[in-house]
This record gives C-alpha cells, sequence and structure tokens, in this order.
C-alpha cells in the first residue's frame, strides 16, 4: 500500500511512502491519479480538482482552505492551503450518542504499590524537588548522594530523582500559585516512596506554601529542609533522604485491579503518519483501558483546536459541555491577549512531517482519545476525581504537557511521535513511533512502533500488544527513558517575572 485515504468523504490522501510526479495511484471510488508532482512520505495529494476557497478534506473534516486551484495529483500543503480557525468561537452542544454497553467483566490486574491514602503507584522512587530554582544545585547533589547510597545497600527503590525547575520564585498570581499546586501535586503522587522537599528559605513560594497546598499525604514519606536554616545543607539533606529510603525499601508490590491505573495521553513531534497509526492506536487502547474501569487523561488544548466539537458533543453533559467550551475559548484568548495567531502551532518538524494547519494536527492528535465519553474536565495543577476519559487544561509544549498529567497523578505516559525525541515526564513516558523508520533508527529511544499499522498488521493485533506492554511497565518493566536515567519536568509560566 502506497497511500491512504483516511475517510470516504476525503479529497486528499496521504502519502505512506516517498512517491515521484508522473506516478499513477489507484485510488477506490476515484480511479487512476497521475501525480502532477512529488510526494514526499507523510503529505497529502489532491484527489480531484479543488477551487480556491474550497475545504481539504482529511479525517472526514475540514483541515484549512484552498488559497488557489489545485489540480488533481498536486501536492496540498502549507503553500496552497490556509486554516479555517477563527479565534472566539460559539458552540452548540449536539450530543452524540455513546455506547452504553458498560465496563467489561473482564479482570485484568498488575502489581503496584497501593499507597495508605489508597492510591496505587507502579514505581517506588525518591523524588527530590526544589521550591525555587536558586537550589537546584544542590537537590541534583543530593540526588547522586541518595542513589549511591540505595545501590550501596541494594534496596528495593526504583531511582532517586531530582526535578529542577527555574520558578519558585519572582512570580506573582495565577503564576505562583500554579506553580505551588503543580510541586504539592508531585509531592503527593503516588509513584513516589519518599519526598525531599527542599527550599531556600527567602523564595516566594517558600516550603510551607508547598506543605499548605499538600493533600492526603503520609507524613512519614515526607521530608522538608530550607537550606537557610542548616548549618550543612547537603549533610542533613542526604540524613533525610537515608530516612525516606529505609522506609520505603519495606514496600512490596501487591496485585491491584487495572481500574487503578492512570494513563496520560500526549503526543510530540508529529507526521503524516500519526494521524494514521501511533494516535489511533492509542485511541483504541484508551477505550479499552476505560472499558476496565481505568483513567485516561488528553491533554494539549491547542491542539484540541479544529477538532474541539467532536470532543465537546462526547461530554456526559451539558454542564462538561460549557467547561469543555471555557477551557477552548480561554487557551484563545491566550493567544490573542499574546497578540499570537491561534494557527500558528505546527512545528517546523511537523510541517515537514506532512501537518499543514493545526486542524490537521488536531483531528489526528484527539484520535488518542478514542470513542469514550467525556467525564471530566480538569483545570491546570488539578488532580483527577473521576476514572473514564477526561481532559486536561495545559499547552502543547511536551515537558510542560506532560508534568501536568503527571501533576494530575497519571502513573504513566503514553507518548506518540513520528519525529522522536529523548525527552521523559516525571513517570515513565512511553514512546510509541508512527513510522517504521524511526522505531528502527532510534531504538533506544522508542518503545513501541505503531508503524506495522502499514504493513498489514491489523490495529486489533497492535492494539492487544501495546496493551500488554503497559501492563507491563506497570508491573516495573522500565521504558527506554528510563533505563537511559531521563527524567524531566516544566512549568507552564504565563506571568509576569518580578
Amino acid at each position: 500500500m502506497d497511500v491512504f485515504r483516511i475517510n470516504p468523504d476525503d479529497n486528499v490522501a496521504v502519502a505512506l511512502t516517498d512517491l515521484k510526479a508522473g506516478e499513477k495511484i489507484t485510488i477506490a471510488d476515484t480511479g487512476d491519479i497521475q501525480l502532477k508532482t512529488d510526494i514526499s512520505k507523510g503529505h497529502k495529494f489532491a484527489l480531484k480538482d479543488i477551487r480556491a476557497g474550497e475545504d481539504i478534506i482529511k479525517y472526514g473534516n475540514s483541515i484549512g482552505t484552498a488559497v488557489c486551484n489545485i489540480l488533481m495529483g498536486e501536492w496540498v500543503h502549507t503553500h496552497n492551503v490556509k486554516t479555517g480557525l477563527d479565534y472566539i468561537t460559539d458552540y452548540t452542544y449536539e450530543p452524540v450518542c455513546m455506547s452504553a454497553d458498560g465496563l467489561s467483566d473482564k479482570k485484568v490486574t498488575f502489581n503496584g504499590f497501593i499507597r495508605e491514602n489508597g492510591e496505587v503507584g507502579i514505581r517506588n522512587e525518591i523524588w527530590i524537588i526544589p521550591t525555587t530554582a536558586c537550589v537546584n544545585d544542590i537537590v541534583k547533589r543530593l540526588a547522586r548522594l541518595g542513589e549511591a547510597y540505595k545501590e550501596r545497600f541494594m534496596t528495593n527503590i526504583d531511582s532517586v530523582v531530582a526535578f529542577t525547575h527555574p520558578y519558585g520564585c519572582s512570580q506573582t498570581g495565577e503564576d505562583k500559585e500554579a506553580t505551588e499546586r503543580i510541586l504539592a501535586d508531585l509531592a503527593t503522587h503516588p509513584n513516589t516512596a519518599g519526598v525531599l522537599i527542599v527550599g531556600l528559605g527567602c523564595e516566594n513560594s517558600p516550603v510551607e506554601n508547598i506543605k499548605a497546598k499538600m493533600t492526603d499525604y503520609d507524613e512519614a514519606r515526607v521530608r522538608f529542609m530550607v537550606c537557610q536554616d542548616e548549618a550543612d545543607e547537603i549533610e542533613r539533606g542526604e540524613e533525610l533522604l537515608k530516612e525516606l529510603i529505609d522506609y520505603a525499601s519495606e514496600d512490596v508490590r501487591e496485585e491491584v485491579s487495572a481500574d487503578r491505573l492512570t494513563v496520560g495521553l500526549k503526543c510530540g513531534g508529529s507526521d503524516g503518519l500519526s494521524g494514521i497509526t501511533a494516535n489511533p492506536l492509542l485511541g483504541h487502547v484508551s477505550d479499552r483501558l476505560i472499558d476496565l474501569g481505568a483513567c485516561c487523561i488528553l491533554t494539549e488544548v491547542p491542539e484540541m483546536f479544529g477538532a474541539e466539537k467532536l470532543l465537546m458533543n462526547r461530554c456526559r453533559d451539558e454542564k462538561l459541555f460549557e467547561k469543555l467550551v471555557d477551557m477552548i475559548n480561554s487557551f484563545k484568548r491566550y493567544f490573542k491577549d499574546n497578540g499570537q495567531n491561534i494557527y500558528e502551532n505546527p512545528s517546523p518538524g511537523n510541517k515537514k512531517g506532512g501537518i499543514t494547519t493545526l486542524e490537521d494536527k488536531s483531528l489526528g492528535c484527539t484520535q488518542k482519545s478514542g470513542t469514550s465519553q467525556v467525564v471530566g474536565i480538569l483545570d491546570y495543577g488539578e488532580r483527577i476525581k473521576e476514572n473514564g476519559l477526561n481532559l486536561l487544561y495545559a499547552p502543547g509544549n511536551d515537558p510542560v504537557a506532560c508534568t501536568a498529567l503527571a501533576a494530575a497523578h497519571a502513573q504513566i505516559i503514553l507518548f506518540t511521535t513520528g519525529r522522536g525525541t529523548p525527552f521523559a515526564a516525571p513517570v515513565p513516558t512511553m514512546k510509541i513511533s508512527s513510522n517504521n523508520e524511526l522505531a528502527d533508527r532510534k531504538s533506544n529511544w522508542i518503545d513501541f512502533n505503531a508503524g506495522t499499522l502499514v504493513n498489514g498488521k491489523s490495529i486489533k493485533e497492535l492494539t492487544d500488544e501495546l496493551f500488554e506492554k503497559i501492563i507491563d511497565c506497570a508491573n516495573g518493566e522500565k521504558v527506554c527513558a528510563e533505563v537511559a536515567g531521563y527524567h524531566d519536568m516544566a512549568v507552564f509560566k504565563r506571568g509576569v517575572t518580578l
């Protein structure tokens, strides 16, 4: 198969391999098309003559309009297509009929760490969280000392990690509150066996602010240190880490139901195959997890633009619909308030891979959510409250969005990519390639290859395989980024820096 028409209503098709001008392509219900230009893998070409101003249809929906006449067989991309997106939009709730099959009666389990508050972790890690950038080097040094202690005494702690960031001071208003919420949410994450929160002492998001926002935490698993109050902060920090490691080393995995899983859904560095292979695959896996009673969280609000109506009509009720409308329009206002066009989102790598407009990316991106009903709308820094499909307010930026997913208490993130990235979130970040070449070339980054969908593997086969890999990860199998020792976090910065 050299080309793929995603939806019968589409007036473009996607090249699955590099195609040359003059080649004849046969499309069902269309007949032979002679290509007028070279078409790179992942890029689109016209299935019929398209007039200027006419919609470009992909995924059965408009991804923009033609800026000039486009002939059948011509390349369709940024040079002849513009977005159809606008700023604030009025929406009408038109709920779609959702499946009423109910939860699966199939019993699926994994072995996790049951925490004192009832949450379940899939890792037993020690996290060191600074309240301010001024102590970043201190927490990194403490992490090295903690890791050495953990290795020396052969404890069952998976890793000792320092999460550095540039904020926690010189922030005001919502920025300051958001940073404190994110740090507090990470400090109470179920993947943590113990947490050391390190402050300087004069920052405007001090230790006591983070502590005040922490709910449901076990005092035996958390320590606080203010460096200005210590004669030797390294010596004292090491003592506190040893206490945490010794205590948490008694933790053991126990069998729990798969409905205790919370999975984040994210994509980054997409290509023209992302919406054909990796993202639809995640949609099938998401539906399966939710059918088992688990929770899945979709984020990246700007990458819902152009596909938001499809999500809105899947909201459980009109109250949730209104919350999603507000989330979409508030993010559009954020763009407008900063003088930015809302459609300037696909990165150079996305465009090189065949993504033309934000609608093009969004319609592929939102397929990660499958077909399940939307049961929750979460603000940035808000923790999950209800199992099922939830939508989370965060930007498309990989480190920021993935940190927000972790702060919402996702234990694992499924991350699709057509370009590749070594990035890792605070929680295990499983990389899923949209194409075979990337999976082969960057096997040290990629955990699972969805590209085989275009080579004859069925969506059910790959769904079964990826689902089993998720359960293996929940049981303790490390993903590539963990093997490499990568852990990152980032905070959403929107306001004034003092």
